[in-house]
């Protein structure tokens, strides 16, 4: 990646996120990130994510590397917030002073500039060195990042970063990070093949579709005796499957014309993809007058309804990784997908608890959700470094809503 010339260029990735970190309402001479986890809830915000499992192996392939260079690892989740950061005592000290501490949130939109959020923001490693940084107290520093990602579905779990002095942006520090990545990647791979093979055998094969922020839905099959094997389906073939796993009943063709295309017709071109569907899942799972799937199935939007409806509004914000099939357009989907999206949202509303309403507005489906800016701001004390975003996005949209 080429960075900052002689003359003053800034990289396209690196413009882009100035703006976004602006559009946010980050100010350049903000002197630290803000602490989002308070420190009686870390532990076990900790002990419940995915990379607790890798955390010392990270720690020990990378860890002690940044220790010897002056500079301090750190691991965050998915929505930027940092769970672990290590180093030696004195780097750490010095890291405190920009507020790079456990607990603190390093998305872009709320950070400005950096690594770590720079490569949530999009997808990709990065790299950030000095002037690069949007908030001046953090321009003595460089760092590198990479996002984890869950190896079985590609789930964004977080992201590793590096944090020192200038010899963080070498070329060998970003392989480094990445070389670490991957071995946490293949760790979870191994310990989830694991889990697999000690799960108790049971009869009868099962589905599970996962179709929350995915515009084509994956689907595993349990064929009973412990296999699983994984399917990504077209984007029509999501869409007829997420419609079926939604009525176990069954459809008749008519039901799910009408729930499949947005205008009348379409019956022959419907049982051509219930032909195509049946022949990748085979003629024992899609049964037809009506039709309908013959395994037990469960779904991640299912088991989101289900945390919402029992009451736990956390749990359900953890499982939802974004809308149901985001881009499909036929009818029965689009019902599906509004409706979970405004129960959870409503929920949200009358929840008056500012950290899941600020999980939803860091979301990309929740960072113009108005209503959800003003309940946050009704609720986040005037002292908090939250408020401060807050305001600056309730400005900014009534200034764009007029």
């Amino acid at each position: 990646m080429t960075r900052r010339t002689a003359r003053g260029a800034m990289r396209a990735e690196v413009a882009e996120s100035w703006q976004r970190s602006a559009a946010a309402g980050v100010t350049s001479d903000a002197p630290e990130a803000p602490v989002t986890i308070e420190e009686s809830d870390l532990r076990s915000l900790r002990e419940a994510h995915p990379l607790a499992r890798v955390f010392p192996l990270l720690d020990d392939v990378l860890g002690q590397a940044v220790r010897d260079c002056d500079a301090v690892m750190a691991i965050g989740d998915a929505a930027g917030q940092l769970l672990w950061v290590c180093g030696a005592p004195s780097t750490l000290r010095k890291a405190e002073s920009i507020g790079f501490v456990e607990g603190s949130n390093w998305d872009e939109r709320i950070a400005g500039t950096n690594a770590p959020g720079l490569a949530l923001a999009t997808g990709r490693s990065a790299t950030i060195t000095r002037a690069e940084h949007f908030r001046a107290s953090v321009q003595p520093w460089s760092c590198a990042a990479t996002p984890i990602h869950d190896p079985a579905t590609s789930e964004l779990l977080g992201v590793l970063d590096v944090t020192g002095g200038d010899q963080v942006v070498v070329p060998q520090t970003l392989a480094m990070v990445r070389a670490a990545a991957r071995m946490a990647e293949a760790e979870l791979a191994r310990d989830q093949l694991s889990t697999r093979q000690a799960a108790p055998r049971t009869s009868g094969i099962g589905l599970m579709l996962e179709s929350l922020g995915r515009s084509e839905a994956l689907l595993t099959v349990d064929d009973g005796r412990g296999r699983l094997s994984t399917l990504r389906l077209s984007p029509r073939h999501s869409e007829l499957a997420m419609l079926l796993a939604s009525a176990p009943a069954g459809l008749t063709g008519d039901e799910l014309a009408v729930l499949l295309y947005e205008d009348d017709g379409g019956s022959s071109t419907l049982r051509a993809e219930l032909n195509r569907l049946r022949g990748l899942l085979g003629e024992e799972l899609l049964a037809s007058r009506p039709y309908r799937l013959t395994a037990s199935v469960s779904g991640d939007w299912i088991a989101t309804e289900a945390l919402l409806a029992a009451g736990d509004l956390r749990g359900a914000m953890r499982s939802y990784r974004g809308p149901v099939l985001p881009r499909s357009t036929a009818p029965g989907v689009v019902r599906l997908r509004e409706g979970l999206e405004s129960s959870l949202r409503h929920a949200l509303l009358r929840s008056r608890e500012a950290d899941l309403m600020s999980a939803w507005t860091r979301s990309a489906w929740g960072r113009d959700d108005y209503d959800m800016w003003v309940a946050q701001q009704a609720v986040v004390p005037t002292t908090s470094p939250m408020r401060a975003l807050v305001d600056g996005q309730v400005t900014r949209l009534d200034r764009e809503l007029g």
